[in-house]
């Protein structure tokens, strides 16, 4: 029996028994891992993994269930699981199941071209790869970690008021860590490259890119603590949005954990900052063209020039703020229930390049990676305090790496205190994104 009937058939039997209103979510995810360790193959690994929800409303209450079983078995018990989950809830729900948009895009997600590459394929261009690291400089001696990693979705969304829809998508994502030595100096530097085109990959260009991270780190210096002016080029600033991207959920602000609340058409960044949703980005992997509930996704500015549009909202979000819904409702599987987040959100490029932000400064630090994000934040009050690497800026160049060190400030501050932004838009594969930007200043403690 395909999805499309097994939801049919569920959805059917559902409002037999009583529920007035039912959706069904269905998932199925696949995905091959491979590790390689000095020229051999180290691990590998597949996985299949997948199931259905169901969602309905019973004597005005919304009760929900999930199931990793599709079979006829599944139905009654997914049907019994949400009346006996809905008459447990102390409140009737408000909100109603979604009928639909009234237009969708068709964007596409998924590349046949990459689902038809094979996995000795796929294993051979690691091995180019890890080679051509290995031969780029003799100060190479190791890669700490060499995966390749396949994945393809594919979701369908129905309910009883005869929505139905579906998403595929696929991607392939490299994650290359290169260890290098110069007398007792030892570091690492790490590299990601993500794409749905399999065979636009260029070896020799991943090898080098992944190469030059890590031998660019040798010969590490120290600079004084101080507060200095900062670029944060373009992947940690995606990591670093990532990380407060909670603070633009009007979920979280209706339970008062953002600052944001109640800032819409107030200026609550540098006036050359956008910020952006747009779920069909061409060089994001993630993306689709619905929500999680059904709702029609499209690029909505969320910040325009340094002003709060609006936050993030999901049919109830919205319902309580007596607005629309701005297609963010999220599932992070089919067995959670809804949230809210984006789907590609990033900030708009300027016309700077990398370069000609490094020029600009006589003094600075460029911060090229942070880790402990989630110890060292608190998206609450909007501080943070991380461990970073980067390299010291002096008369417009770089002057040396520097040695371990810890940023600090405040993120809603550092968005009023950008001062230039560059072209350079990156991805993550979770898809936040950012282009490399100057801050006025960050606290910077090196050891």
């Amino acid at each position: 029996m395909s999805i499309t009937q097994y939801q049919k058939n569920l959805l059917q039997q559902a409002v037999e028994a009583g529920l007035t209103e039912a959706e069904v979510y269905y998932e199925q995810k696949t995905s091959f891992q491979c590790t390689l360790y000095e020229g051999e193959l180290d691990s590998y690994e597949t996985s299949d993994d997948g199931g259905l929800s169901l969602r309905g409303l019973y004597n005005g209450k919304m009760g929900y269930a999930y199931t990793e079983k599709i079979d006829d078995d599944s139905i009654a018990f997914l049907i019994d699981q949400v009346k006996a989950n809905a008459d447990v809830l102390d409140e009737p729900e408000d909100l109603s199941i979604f009928e639909g948009s009234e237009k969708y895009a068709q964007h596409s997600f998924f590349n046949e071209e990459l689902e038809a590459v094979s996995i000795p394929e796929k294993i051979e261009c690691l091995k180019a790869i890890e080679q051509k690291i290995r031969a780029y400089d003799p100060r190479i001696i190791t890669l700490d970690y060499c995966i390749l990693q396949y994945y393809s979705t594919e979701r369908a969304l129905a309910n009883s008021k005869n929505l139905s829809l579906s998403h595929k998508e696929n991607g392939l994502v490299l994650f290359l860590s290169t260890v290098v030595k110069q007398g007792d100096e030892l570091k690492a530097g790490s590299y990601l490259k993500m794409t749905r085109d399999f065979h636009s990959l260029d070896v020799d260009a991943i090898a080098k890119a992944a190469a030059e991270e890590a031998l660019a780190h040798l010969g590490e210096q120290s600079i004084p603590s101080s507060k200095y002016p900062i670029i944060l080029r373009h992947d940690a600033a995606a990591e670093l949005l990532s990380t407060f991207m909670p603070i633009f959920s009007a979920e979280k602000a209706q339970k008062n954990q953002s600052l944001l609340k109640g800032k819409e058409g107030q200026q609550v960044a540098s006036d050359i900052l956008s910020l952006i949703t747009a779920p069909y980005h061409p060089e994001a992997l993630s993306g689709g063209n619905f929500d999680g509930e059904g709702v029609a996704t499209k690029q909505q500015a969320i910040i325009t020039d340094g002003t709060l549009q609006t936050l993030l909202h999901n049919r109830k979000t919205a319902k309580k703020d007596g607005c629309e819904s701005t297609g963010h409702a999220q599932r992070e599987s089919y067995k959670d229930t809804l949230s809210v987040a984006p789907q590609n959100f990033y900030i708009a490029p300027g016309q700077e390049t990398q370069d000609s932000l490094i020029h600009s400064l006589t003094e600075g630090v460029l911060i090229t990676d942070l880790s402990g994000l989630h110890s060292g934040t608190n998206s609450i009050s909007g501080d943070f305090s991380v461990a970073a690497r980067g390299f010291h800026i002096q008369d417009g160049q770089i002057a040396s790496p520097v040695k371990q060190m810890t940023i600090a400030g405040n993120f809603f501050t550092l968005l009023k205190d950008i001062q230039a932004i560059s072209s350079d838009l990156y991805f993550l594969p979770s898809g936040h994104g950012s282009p490399s930007f100057i801050v006025k200043e960050l606290a910077v403690t090196v050891e």
